[in-house]
């Protein structure tokens, strides 16, 4: 199976100024998405999407391919993951490369993957191809959706107010209800026709892969950051 990866890291990030590439251990944080890639054997070519030309030029340092940059119209705070992918892999069509049988995303914020880790779901992902759209990285939680609330004009609004033929399940023990998985950003693996046939970034049936509760390490604040450098530190 012909593999790449994407590493997608746009440079205006509002909460975390320059995030992607504050010095995470030595490297610019989204560097080491890159690293980790090009250590893995199973994934052909590792490539970038970003809208700035300085992100552009440390990628291509650490050996990374950068082919263009990204549209500010799917650059914003708002911009989602579909268009980014959609935009790549119309690119790679249009400029007659040959497309992949799925795609790796990698997120910059989540600078400590290992490479076990990434062959082990890449070959998860191939062994149970025929059956699955996608695969994702998750964690067990111990919060349960259906105890969950919103705000609306200042009246606390329950999301479900039944559940599988449960009453006010916001009111019931939570032993009463399946376990939970959050995703957690680690790693994303999502067939090429997926996205193009489906427009979808999961599609319908998404693969599982269950990490230790531990590994829920993405970095979107400063707090976040300096926790996360520390623990990684090496």
């Amino acid at each position: 199976m012909i593999i790449y990866s994407l590493v997608c890291a746009r440079s205006g990030s509002k909460g975390l100024k320059d995030k992607n590439i504050l010095d995470y251990n030595g490297h610019p944080m989204l560097t080491h998405s890159i690293m980790i890639s090009k250590k893995c054997d199973l994934i052909h070519r590792t490539f970038v999407s970003t809208d700035s030309q300085k992100y552009a030029d440390i990628c291509l340092e650490y050996g990374a391919e950068v082919p263009f940059l990204r549209p500010d119209k799917i650059a914003d705070d708002l911009s989602n993951d579909y268009d980014v992918f959609e935009h790549f892999i119309t690119f790679l069509k249009d400029n007659k490369y040959i497309l992949p049988d799925f795609i790796i995303h990698l997120r910059p914020t989540y600078p400590n993957r290992s490479a076990l880790l990434m062959n082990d779901c890449i070959q998860q992902f191939i062994n149970n191809y025929e059956h699955y759209d996608s695969l994702r990285t998750v964690i067990q939680i111990d919060k349960n959706p259906q105890k969950m609330y919103k705000i609306i004009d200042n009246v606390l609004i329950p999301f479900f107010k039944t559940y599988n033929d449960i009453i006010e399940p916001y009111n019931c023990p939570r032993q009463l209800f399946e376990k939970t998985y959050l995703h957690n950003g680690c790693i994303d693996i999502i067939k090429t026709k997926t996205i193009i046939d489906l427009k979808s970034m999961s599609g319908d049936s998404i693969y599982p892969y269950v990490m230790d509760e531990s590994e829920n390490n993405d970095i979107d604040s400063i707090e976040d950051f300096n926790k996360s450098k520390v623990k990684n530190m090496v």
